[in-house]
């Protein structure tokens, strides 16, 4: 009767919970924490399955002092840390030694923690960002207001390089702004229809001069029939601009950049009808272990390759929140040696 009263009592908390007595030892446990700690530490001193010191003194604490008192717990499933916030509180009249007993609960916060490491990643890279191309502009008007004041050859190739980097810090403050604009309506899904064959030849034949700049040539493959999905149409074309702007920097080596786009009854990456867009290039294509991290913000497969290019590092994550904002898909492979392709399936 007492264990079940217990049992009860503890499966009806929504988080691991278990209960120490007075005897330091472990009377219950709901499924939750079973599955955390271990399906046979009922009856177990707590020292024995809670090895981490700053748990083992909150509940030493709680037993000695009735007070509740909170702390971490980390643990590990194999695949990533997890942390939890760790409550413990005295309840009377629970418990077999002394009537009264410590109720230990765990509160997974790996979440929290992921998203204060993300914010403090995010503003060191901007730091960082920023703070290059401010050295270069301080440390050229330094020179030019000395040594090279007078120079015309110096000074006009100081200048150049100086809004070179004043271009850089704009285009980053441009995609920070963008990003920020896509997250913030990431949850409202658009509206319009979209002619996506008609998107797709304005985007390649405003892409057509720096493609030919860099000697490759731009083909679209579509069908007859215009294919239209609902969407923002300006923020699909920042996506296929983006993806067709990226295949020709970094995938120009091989001479040309296929688009093929593509519409099915059922598309099973999105259960529905839909639209594929395939962004193809010839190019050195990317390594493998870089795929899984390619849409993070400031990640970049090749960092010197990427600034040299203009890059901000930010231009894969704003693609990607497009295409979650659309419920879409975004598919990326690659072979190194054999060029990548990209690919954006968009609900119709």
């Amino acid at each position: 009767m007492f264990d079940d009263l217990i049992a009860d009592f503890l499966s009806a908390i929504p988080l691991p919970a278990l209960l120490v007595d007075q005897s330091e030892r472990i009377i219950g446990a709901n499924a939750e924490a079973l599955t955390l700690l271990g399906q046979q530490i009922a009856g177990r001193h707590f020292a024995t399955i809670l090895r981490q010191p700053q748990v083992l003194d909150a509940i030493e604490s709680s037993l000695r002092d009735k007070r509740p008192h909170t702390t971490r717990h980390l643990s590990n499933d194999g695949a990533q840390d997890t942390t939890y916030d760790v409550t413990c509180r005295y309840v009377h009249g629970i418990g077999a030694v002394q009537g009264g007993a410590v109720l230990v609960s765990f509160q997974d916060i790996t979440h929290l923690e992921q998203a204060g490491q993300m914010r403090r990643d995010f503003v060191a890279n901007v730091s960082h960002e920023l703070r290059t191309p401010l050295t270069a502009l301080m440390g050229f008007i330094e020179t030019l207001r000395g040594a090279a004041k007078d120079d015309p050859v110096a000074r006009d190739r100081f200048l150049a390089i100086m809004e070179g980097e004043a271009s850089r810090m704009n285009r980053l403050v441009g995609d920070l702004l963008s990003l920020n604009r896509v997250e913030s309506e990431e949850r409202v899904r658009p509206k319009e229809q979209v002619n996506l064959t008609r998107t797709l030849e304005d985007t390649l034949h405003s892409l057509k001069p720096l493609a030919e700049e860099q000697q490759l040539t731009l083909n679209l493959s579509a069908p007859e029939t215009p294919v239209t999905v609902t969407g923002d149409p300006d923020q699909l074309r920042q996506v296929f601009t983006n993806l067709v702007e990226n295949a020709i920097k970094y995938g120009g080596s091989g001479g040309r950049v296929d688009v093929l786009l593509s519409a099915s009854d059922r598309d099973p990456a999105v259960r529905s009808a839909a639209a594929r867009v395939q962004v193809i290039d010839k190019g050195p294509g990317i390594d493998p272990v870089h795929l899984p991290r390619l849409t993070e913000r400031f990640y970049r497969a090749d960092n010197h390759r990427s600034r040299q290019l203009g890059g901000t590092g930010l231009g894969l994550a704003i693609v990607k929140h497009i295409v979650n904002r659309h419920r879409g898909r975004l598919r990326v492979e690659s072979t190194l040696g054999q060029g990548a392709v990209f690919t954006v399936i968009l609900p119709q």
